[in-house]
């Protein structure tokens, strides 16, 4: 194959040999933007309600990418099967396997903020039996590729990022779902068994994933920062750990009637108790993350950042923690969490804007449909 040379610059896709390309170079990384969009209008809603209409209409714009993404990427696999089955041996790409069910979760979650109160009760079945496919492919996602890791792929702890993060954080991705659909079903057995999942899930992600932050910071010690075009996977530290303090407030709050109306009403008020504290806990050690990915980023941007899908992983994670924040000034009643609730929202508007804005150029010309699973130019 020939290597892509510029044509036209308002031609679509110049950057490639064929437009038929962009499915043959589709990777999962593509689905991070579902995430980075789906996040902020859930947390755009909740800082500023008066931008309702905003919000839905980013959940929309999210829903659409998730189905046309799934499209391009199912089309990979008949197309082009035994060039996409080689992920599964790619120490980076088969990470991103995890940001799937991850947008699906932050659809689910839109689905019960913006979706009730447009199409009813009726949509909840669906949302529900979404939701439990979602369980399933998180799941598989934590355990199946640290598998691949220790069996098929070569790491190294020198060559490690944040990126090793994905593939377990979906399951608490998911746990945080579940806390937010639980009590919109009616049956109390329902419920309680959505309930003890999600408390299940967040269990199986969270050590594991703090275990991976653990040798994260034992590897920039000893070999200093990543390369800056993964200057961004520092903020995937974030996302468990906000993602880990909004599953517990949300699970917590709603502890105490369904245990209740499961013969459980003294484990409910426990429940309700570990939430906040676990939340206020998680929360501080995110707000140390959170500092540290900016320094990170300022030295990065000093030396130059090129740009790539990898920036998406500034807008999830701290869309996530913003979410937190907000659901802690809710239960705490504190101006300061209100505030810099509101203040980490705004920022998301930025950086997404910044991102989004990037993205789309960058698909337009073609230039962001590379897939490293596939030998370079010849």
């Amino acid at each position: 194959m020939s290597c892509p040379t510029a044509i036209h610059p308002l031609r679509p896709f110049n950057q490639l040999t064929h437009p038929r390309e962009v499915i043959r170079q589709f990777t999962p990384n593509w689905f991070a933007v579902v995430m980075g969009t789906g996040v902020l209008g859930l947390a755009l809603v909740q800082a500023i309600p008066a931008l309702r209409g905003v919000a839905e209409a980013l959940w929309w714009l999210a829903s659409g990418l998730f189905v046309l993404f799934g499209m391009l990427y199912g089309a990979r696999w008949v197309m082009f099967f035994h060039e996409a089955r080689r992920i599964f041996g790619h120490s980076t790409v088969s990470m991103f396997f995890g940001t799937i069910p991850m947008g699906l979760a932050t659809l689910l979650n839109g689905a019960l903020v913006f979706g009730l109160a447009r199409f009813g009760d009726g949509i909840l079945p669906w949302v529900e039996a979404l939701w439990w496919l979602d369980v399933a492919m998180a799941l598989l996602c934590g355990v199946a590729i640290p598998f691949l890791m220790f069996t098929r792929q070569e790491h190294s702890i020198d060559q490690m990022t944040a990126v090793w993060l994905l593939p377990v954080v979906a399951a608490e991705v998911a746990a945080a779902s579940g806390g937010l659909l639980a009590p919109h079903l009616v049956d109390s057995t329902r419920q309680f068994q959505v309930l003890i999942t999600s408390y299940v899930l967040w269990a199986v992600s969270l050590p594991v994933a703090f275990s991976i932050l653990t040798i994260l910071i034992l590897r920039m010690a000893l070999h200093k920062l990543p390369p800056a075009h993964m200057a961004a996977s520092s903020w995937l530290a974030l996302g468990p750990i906000g993602t880990g303090a909004l599953g517990m407030l949300l699970l917590g709050g709603n502890a105490p009637a369904i245990f209740a109306a499961n013969g459980l009403a003294g484990f409910g008020e426990i429940a309700r108790g570990i939430g906040l504290i676990a939340g206020l806990v998680l929360w501080g050690c995110g707000f140390w993350w959170l500092l540290t990915a900016l320094l990170i980023t300022l030295k990065h941007m000093h030396q130059g950042m090129p740009f790539n899908l990898g920036w998406w992983g500034f807008t999830f994670p701290l869309g996530v923690y913003a979410l937190a924040t907000l659901k802690l000034a809710s239960w705490l009643g504190l101006g300061f969490f209100q505030g810099m609730g509101v203040v980490l929202v705004l920022a998301l508007v930025g950086l997404w804007s910044l991102v989004a804005w990037r993205t789309a150029r960058g698909a337009w010309r073609g230039e962001l449909f590379v897939s490293p699973c596939i030998a370079g130019c010849k």
